[in-house]
């Protein structure tokens, strides 16, 4: 039987794009006809199991009932030696493309479609969708042992930068504008804890619940689209972080 390939993984997750988003729904990975809806992690998880028979990023050993997650998606990569550079994914087809679950909010994992391209259980708003991996925020790149990956014979860099993405990190991101943040928050009735100008685990489950509302990947971090959403984005040429 010829090994499954990373053009595989594409093809399979291409014929969902357009079913439904639900965060946290549980999915049957060993379920080939599931049309939705989906999660992120239990999309891409699913993806891999039909393909190749095999959980990844998945907690148990029942793929009727395995748990999917971003933070599992971590943990396979980091014990099976199968984490790559962000730029490495971006450029192979069928690769996958991972944000780190931080401060229990959940990060995010989408198909590369080896062109700057994603397949991915995106939101609330837009479902499955074709996005694009440029001009976002991604930890690594994640290629399972057990896919044929071809190494890629031009490695294009992507078109753009995430920008400026508002996260939990060690020491806090701190300044005007994460206070400008946390009182939008406020004011659209999703507490952040105390206004106090620093980003930490309160503010981003407050803005992750915000995202929810809005459509938006609920990923806790607030990169330009959030800030849109917010309507702080035109304040923040004067403000400083």
């Amino acid at each position: 039987m010829a090994k499954v390939t990373g053009s595989d993984i594409v093809a399979i997750a291409w014929r969902h794009v357009g079913e439904r988003y639900v965060f946290g729904v549980r999915v049957p990975k060993d379920n080939a006809n599931w049309k939705g809806p989906w999660d992120c992690a239990e999309f891409t998880s699913w993806v891999v199991f039909q393909a190749t028979g095999k959980l990844f990023g998945c907690v148990g050993a029942n793929p009727s009932v395995a748990n999917a997650f971003t933070g599992y998606w971590k943990d396979d990569a980091d014990r099976l030696s199968c984490g790559v550079s962000v730029i490495v994914a971006r450029n192979t087809p069928g690769a996958f493309l991972l944000r780190y679950a931080v401060a229990n909010q959940p990060g995010h994992v989408v198909v590369s479609d080896g062109k700057g391209g994603t397949i991915e259980a995106h939101s609330t708003a837009d479902g499955v969708i074709a996005g694009k991996a440029d001009g976002r925020r991604w930890d690594q790149g994640v290629l399972p042992p057990f896919i044929a990956y071809e190494e890629p014979s031009v490695m294009e860099p992507p078109e753009s930068g995430p920008g400026l993405v508002l996260r939990v990190k060690s020491p806090p991101m701190q300044g005007e504008l994460i206070k400008r943040v946390q009182l939008a928050l406020t004011a659209k009735g999703f507490s952040p804890g105390v206004v106090d100008g620093s980003y930490g685990p309160h503010t981003a489950a407050a803005v992750a619940a915000f995202q929810l509302s809005v459509g938006l990947v609920a990923d806790g971090e607030a990169g330009s689209a959030t800030r849109d959403k917010l309507d702080v984005r035109a304040a923040e040429a004067r403000l400083r972080l």
